[in-house]
């Protein structure tokens, strides 16, 4: 999925912390970890994703592309979990 510059510029620097808290508000549901990996699932669609934790870290640009491409997050959707402003 491609992001408009202005919507990567906010979004390249989220933390781990910020992509978990808005997996949840999504309902996304943590089923397995450890200290450095969860992996959380979505009930009605069964869609997995991994997200690798290490605290205040944030990811690179190809990892961040890949990690939302498999989340599937639009652009409306990241304006509702409030990862970027509405402009």
């Amino acid at each position: 999925m491609k992001y408009p510059s202005n919507v990567w510029k906010q979004i390249k620097g989220i933390s781990v912390e910020k992509l978990i808290s808005a997996l949840e508000k999504d309902d996304w549901i943590r089923d397995t970890g450890c200290k450095q990996s969860y992996a959380y699932y979505k009930p009605k669609t069964r869609d997995r994703v991994t997200i690798h934790y290490h605290p205040g870290k944030t990811y690179r640009p190809g990892m961040l592309k890949k990690l939302l491409a498999a989340i599937g997050w639009d652009e409306k959707d990241l304006k509702r979990l409030k990862l970027i402003k509405k402009k």
